[in-house]
């Protein structure tokens, strides 16, 4: 219990993650480099914190899919990146533009600059990811 609060302190651990020591781990797509920040690890995996930085801009769209999870919060730091969503939602997202997610919804990455960098967090840590048809009011 946290004596100034009278909270109950969730089990976490401090982390923390330095860019001039990068922790790389495999990631979903080849044209990223995934930066592991250590917060599934000090969370116990209830959230997953990592910076995917550009390979090489995106070499195709991702094609649709979802992800299994409750939320997905994306920042852009650096580039841009290019979505769209099952609501019809088409959009470029730019250095400092931000996206909230919900699990379970339908979206296509369909374009990068070279550069690009995000921040990507989900809720809880583990993520999964499965292809899936194109909602009906769209074509790719």
């Amino acid at each position: 219990m946290d004596g100034s609060t009278g909270t109950v302190r969730a089990p976490m651990q401090l982390t923390i993650s330095r860019k001039k020591d990068p922790v790389y781990k495999e990631g979903r797509r080849v044209f990223f480099k995934y930066r592991d920040l250590g917060v599934a690890d000090a969370t116990g995996g209830a959230m997953r914190a990592q910076i995917m930085e550009a390979v090489t801009g995106m070499t195709e769209p991702t094609g649709w899919h979802v992800h299994h999870c409750q939320a997905q919060f994306i920042y852009i730091i650096k580039g841009w990146v290019e979505l769209e969503f099952e609501d019809g939602t088409r959009t470029r997202l730019e250095a400092g533009d931000t996206a909230m997610i919900p699990g379970e919804m339908k979206h296509n990455e369909f374009g990068t600059s070279d550069d690009v960098e995000i921040l990507e967090l989900s809720i809880p840590g583990p993520m999964g990811t499965t292809p899936c048809d194109p909602p009906a009011n769209m074509s790719r």
